[in-house]
């Protein structure tokens, strides 16, 4: 049975099906095979309950209030406010592209978007002031996974509503690790440039100024609003999207950019990815009540336990499995299809599945810079508009070891994701 589930939805994937599409297909196959009744009749049921779920509904908010902070220049100003602070240490505004990568994926919440805006507004100075394209790329690819770790995140909203996780809690157990990813970044960038100073460019010269710090007021002020009223305990993660939303409304209406056609496009954007998001995740609550049905997840769960493996050893096969799958699938697909597998596996193993939360983040954050399939690679290459792609693959690896080092710093000192969401509950 595992066999069968594991070979038909690679060759569905590998037929080129869209993932909603592939995960569907899959549960009527495995229904129809190992099951008493075909699943086909209670797929009604299931999609309505599943899309009725209050917590999805931060999804498209979240979505949109992206799309109207890319829309309205903030994210430029962001880039030009912090540029004068971190672009004086060894590697220049590769720091910069870092710490706006940070500072941006506080509010919008997915990397794709953070990667794409940063890219934008970072390659145009990599040439003009000198800087090695490898490394520099990379640092936009890598600062861009950003986006999923530090709250708000839409796949952490994702990771819980599969793993039956607290979202808030997952927001606070991502924050630290979030922040001292970022460090991390900067550090193996200040010493690559330490030890090859021709890998860093010019310095832009930029000097702080009341203009810039006040070109960070609006990312402060939606980070306060979101990720401050839930921490607080003002808000749930879906009440505290629709205070982001609008939030970034109000900005984008005081700087005059709420207009007809900023709208359109805003609401075209949200709706293009929204219903990608939801179509895929509505299949697999399907697929996933098809394989708890049939006993798949318990059988799966029965063979990890059979092999007596140490905990140690199951999270290391666990990692190894998702650095292999990050490379030929996309990340979206790949944590919806194995969320509701591997955890139980992970939980059965003795680990906490709100620290696996954010080891699993990471995870996904590495498949995105992992080639041939690393969605931030294509994204920066299409940003940089030509050139040779081994550049932006070659300049990720430095970061790829970092997100490695990072899961062995958590797998250490577990309290780096568990002592927020502990301290803010009063544990």
């Amino acid at each position: 049975m595992i066999g069968v589930a594991g070979g038909s939805l690679l060759i569905l994937l590998a037929l080129g099906l869209p993932v909603g599409v592939a995960l569907g297909i899959l549960a009527v196959i495995l229904g129809d095979l190992y099951g008493f009744l075909s699943p086909l009749p209670a797929l009604g049921d299931i999609m309505w309950g599943a899309s009725t779920d209050f917590l999805l509904t931060s999804v498209p908010m979240f979505i949109l209030m992206g799309e109207l902070l890319l829309r309205s220049g903030v994210a430029a100003e962001t880039y030009d406010g912090i540029d004068p602070y971190v672009s004086r240490v060894p590697g220049g505004i590769m720091h910069t592209n870092i710490a706006s990568c940070a500072l941006f994926a506080a509010t919008s919440g997915s990397s794709v978007a953070t990667a794409a805006t940063i890219s934008t507004l970072a390659v145009p100075n990599m040439n003009r002031l000198g800087y090695n394209p490898s490394l520099f790329l990379g640092s936009l690819a890598a600062g861009g996974t950003l986006g999923i770790l530090i709250p708000p995140s839409i796949n952490m909203i994702l990771y819980g509503v599969l793993a039956d996780v607290s979202v808030g809690d997952l927001y606070a157990a991502g924050m630290l690790p979030g922040l001292l990813m970022a460090a991390l970044f900067s550090g193996i960038i200040a010493l690559s440039c330490l030890i090859n100073p021709a890998l860093a460019g010019r310095s832009t010269g930029n000097r702080p100024t009341l203009k810039g710090l006040l070109g960070l007021l609006p990312i402060l002020v939606l980070f306060a609003l979101v990720v401050g009223s839930i921490y607080a305990g003002l808000a749930t993660p879906t009440e505290a999207a629709a205070l982001g939303l609008l939030g970034a409304f109000a900005i984008a209406a005081f700087r005059r950019r709420l207009d007809r056609a900023t709208l359109l496009a805003a609401f075209e954007g949200t709706a293009r990815t929204t219903a990608m998001v939801m179509f895929i995740v509505l299949a697999a609550y399907f697929l996933n009540f098809v394989m708890v049905n049939i006993g798949l997840t318990t059988a799966v769960t029965g063979l990890i336990a059979d092999l007596d493996l140490s905990p140690l050893m199951i999270l290391g096969a666990i990692v190894l499995l998702y650095l292999i799958l990050g490379c030929f699938m996309d990340t979206l697909s790949m944590m919806i299809a194995t969320t509701p597998i591997i955890v139980p596996i992970v939980v059965q193993a003795g680990f906490d599945p709100l620290w696996f939360g954010v080891v699993f983040v990471i995870l996904i954050e590495a498949a995105l810079i992992t080639p041939p399939v690393g969605m931030n690679l294509f994204i920066v290459q299409a940003v940089r508009g030509g050139g040779p792609f081994r550049d932006v693959v070659a300049g990720s690896l430095p970061f790829l070891f970092v997100m490695m080092v990072m899961i062995v710093l958590l797998i250490v000192w577990p309290d780096l994701a568990l002592w927020l969401p502990a301290a803010f509950k009063g544990g």
